[in-house]
């Protein structure tokens, strides 16, 4: 047992989860050509344990077991987000809304710098570049039309800026290319690519990281759009109240967590480009043969700490960690933006059921008739805002509601939508902001692949603006009076409905 906490130690993490009897161990042979990642997709499209393969076929020297849906949700609705919750040692009962603030909580406190230390457990292995075979290793096949074998689904890249002075930690896919390449996204604008893009410019290829199994609060970090130029150590030492422990690689003056399941040291380069995918992304589609060029990764050593586990997503359709990190750490950005410049948003969220392509903002309506302003110049305001900063680039809809929505809960977000918001009248587009290319009718659609293609639908019907709600809504919850709610609650189970 790891005597670390949870949120701090990957290994750890996955001990709780097993506490949490959120685990399944499968100790049978497991092939990692497509049937670990459809056990794993099964998993998270039913909502159910997290899936922990302890004998894939294939596996050398240790490299490596995978658990799959680290970030996915769980069937009870009481802890339906433990697996976030224990990312950032939050009680697995706590909400959504809690789990957002605790990420945004380090956004207005200093930086706690990590700490170096000489070793730790991502070391007790070695594999020189002679001995580097990736072909050779127990990679995931995820979805039978992809363009290959994707180790990198949930790991950590690392990169630098030349100057020393920025350190970027994120995810973005890879794939394997041969024996000691990888090929992966390096999309405009994010900071891999701004980092990229400096070392271009110095004519030199960028010193690389990427660590498998990483804290949990780490991994988190990575996957929100924190402003350009913010470290993610230091954020997540702020967010944790500690100091991460780092330890250098042996091939470059990168730093990694010290308690990493599996580093991989080497480069990026500026020059070579590989085919890369397709790939079954965030948004549940594969197009076969949709293949591109991107940078190449060159693997110089591999660092592991004895029985390795290999994080690994299953993405796709709703829900995995796509989709419960990737637009939920967007909204949460997006709300805070909006607060900043004294916006009346109280709540914002990715609803799953846009594939997390959408944000509903809730507004607090009594502050927002105050403002003395109008349905057009709001959306405009809201939509000139958001959609040309970092946290706007992966969502493609803003829906403004009520303050009697619920954001946290789609089918709130969808009633609003589908009977507050008059289409074309109480919208605006947005063509002149930059668009997200992975959503398949910006890259498969009709217009620019990296242009336009985004809204702000209003979802506040125009008594809102001006003198308040007129309605109440014809629900359990509003239309009966609360004796015969409680009458008909306290007897529920024994008429022979569920709990």
């Amino acid at each position: 047992m790891s005597a670390e906490p949870a949120h701090l130690c990957f290994r750890s993490f996955v001990e709780a989860l097993a506490t949490d009897n959120d685990l399944v161990e499968i100790n049978t042979p497991i092939d990692p050509n497509l049937e670990a990642a459809a056990i794993t997709r099964r998993v998270c499209e039913t909502d159910d344990k997290a899936p922990l393969f302890n004998n894939l076929i294939g596996m050398k020297g240790g490299l490596f077991r995978i658990l799959g849906a680290p970030a996915s949700l769980r069937k009870g609705a009481g802890d339906r987000y433990g697996r976030l919750a224990r990312h950032l040692a939050l009680p697995p009962t706590a909400s959504m809304r809690e789990i957002l603030d605790k990420m945004l909580s380090a956004s207005s406190l200093p930086p706690i710098p990590p700490n170096v230390v000489s070793t730790g457990p991502c070391k007790e292995n070695v594999l020189e570049e002679p001995e580097i075979d990736l072909t050779q290793l127990p990679v995931p096949m995820i979805h039978k039309d992809d363009g290959g074998k994707y180790i990198q689904t949930y790991g950590m890249h690392i990169v630098q800026s030349p100057d020393g002075e920025w350190t970027n930690w994120s995810i973005a896919r890879a794939m394997v290319h041969d024996e000691k390449h990888l090929a992966g996204l390096v999309i405009q604008p994010q900071h891999i690519w701004q980092i990229h893009q400096l070392w271009k410019k110095e004519g030199r290829d960028v010193p690389w990281a990427l660590a498998f199994g990483v804290p949990p609060a780490a991994i988190m970090a990575s996957s929100m759009p924190i402003p350009d130029g913010v470290t993610e150590a230091g954020y997540v030492g702020a967010m944790t109240g500690s100091a991460l422990d780092l330890v250098k690689c042996d091939t470059n003056g990168l730093y990694v967590p010290a308690n990493s399941e599996i580093v991989l040291e080497g480069t990026l380069s500026i020059t070579e480009t590989a085919p890369e995918g397709p790939f079954g992304e965030m948004h549940g589609y594969v197009f076969p043969g949709d293949t591109h060029p991107w940078p190449k990764y060159k693997v110089n050593r591999i660092t592991y700490r004895n029985n390795p586990i290999l994080p690994m997503s299953a993405c796709g359709r709703l829900t995995d960690e796509t989709h419960t990190m990737i637009g939920s750490l967007a909204a949460a950005e997006i709300r805070k933006i909006c607060q900043q410049h004294d916006l009346p948003i109280t709540d914002a969220f990715a609803p799953f059921e846009s594939q997390v392509t959408w944000v509903a903002l809730r507004v607090d309506t009594a502050k927002l008739r105050e403002l003395k302003t109008d349905s057009q110049d709001f959306r405009k305001k809201i939509g000139d805002l958001i959609f040309n900063v970092k946290a706007g680039y992966t969502i493609h809809r803003l829906v403004l509601v009520g303050d009697d929505i619920d954001v946290y809960n789609g089918k709130d977000v969808m009633w609003a939508f589908s009977t507050r918001c008059r289409p074309g009248m109480d919208e605006t587009l947005f063509d002149d902001v930059r668009g997200f290319p992975l959503v398949p009718y910006m890259s498969h659609g009709s217009g620019s692949p990296v242009q336009g293609g985004k809204i702000v639908s209003d979802a506040l019907l125009p008594v809102e603006y001006t003198t308040g709600r007129n309605w109440v809504p014809a629900d359990f919850e509003n239309s009966y009076p609360e004796e015969v709610k409680r009458k008909v609650l306290d007897k529920w189970e024994d008429m022979g409905f569920s709990a």
